[in-house]
């Protein structure tokens, strides 16, 4: 599908009436599962994609030719639009970024997000200038063939900041990103206030406000246009993988070897799209 139909049908996702949940994959397997469940589209996860090579995530220790080639392998599976949760987009300076929306177009990625982070532990969220001219970026590579989300750290980093993540986000609008994102937002009134801010920019969250666990109709209901998931399904998978561990140490193994049958991963994987 060439890149602006591509877009087309993915922003329009977010543009209907109770917009989308977006889970996000780490594999293969785990992408067809979503599939097949009926989701319509996938995203990555830079936090699980990193913990399945062993790696940490925010610290450019994966790649950017290693996360295409995730994301690739997604859709391929899956036919689904996958949007790329590409860190800071991969690079020190602008024109690094415009030059990771490119390789994503070209990868056949539906979306794209980039966040104000710079993988310093020291420094961690980027100047709110120079932040803004990387997703401008980001917009002017993606000349509508990508869907592009501007996305602000301040929660996730530590920094409890409503007033400048708005600030941040409505700047990253006003750049031209397509979808504003603020990960954990404390509680459903600074989710509300970031809704009503950044209007009418459709918003992501992840998952919910980070003080109450709401359900997707209230996030609706609040005017989120995305949800999506993170690392949430992957540390799910692995707190399976920990019980079934901790049974087997005690000799359990019924317990520890209960799972989806060989069967099922065959089948899913034989309905790829190769």
């Amino acid at each position: 599908m060439p890149g602006s139909a591509l877009y087309e049908q993915f922003m329009a996702l977010h543009t209907r009436d109770g917009g989308l949940v977006m889970p996000n994959a780490w594999d293969g397997l785990s992408a067809l599962m979503l599939a097949d469940a009926g989701f319509e589209a996938i995203a990555t996860s830079s936090t699980a994609l990193a913990a399945t090579l062993g790696r940490a995530d925010g610290r450019h220790e994966v790649t950017r030719d290693e996360h295409l080639a995730h994301a690739r392998l997604l859709g391929r599976l899956t036919g689904l639009p996958v949007n790329g949760d590409f860190e800071d987009g991969y690079g020190d300076t602008p024109e690094d970024v415009a030059a990771t929306v490119e390789a994503a177009v070209a990868a056949g990625l539906a979306g794209i997000g980039i966040e104000d982070t710079s993988g310093d532990p020291d420094q961690p969220i980027r100047g709110v200038d120079e932040a803004v001219n990387r997703i401008r970026a980001a917009v002017e590579a993606a000349k509508g063939r990508i869907v592009v989300t501007g996305r602000s750290d301040n929660f996730l980093q530590g920094r409890p900041d409503l007033d400048d993540t708005i600030r941040r986000l409505t700047a990253f609008a006003e750049a031209g990103a397509d979808v504003l994102y603020a990960p954990y937002p404390p509680d459903l009134d600074a989710l509300a206030a970031i809704v009503t801010a950044v209007a009418p920019a459709p918003v992501n969250v992840l998952i919910s406000p980070a003080d109450k666990v709401l359900t997707v109709a209230e996030l609706q209901k609040a005017g989120v246009k995305r949800i999506s998931l993170g690392p949430a399904l992957y540390t799910h998978a692995m707190e399976a993988l920990q019980q079934a561990t901790k049974a087997l140490v005690a000799g359990d193994l019924t317990t520890a070897t209960t799972g989806i049958s060989f069967e099922r991963i065959s089948g899913l994987l034989a309905r790829g799209t190769n």
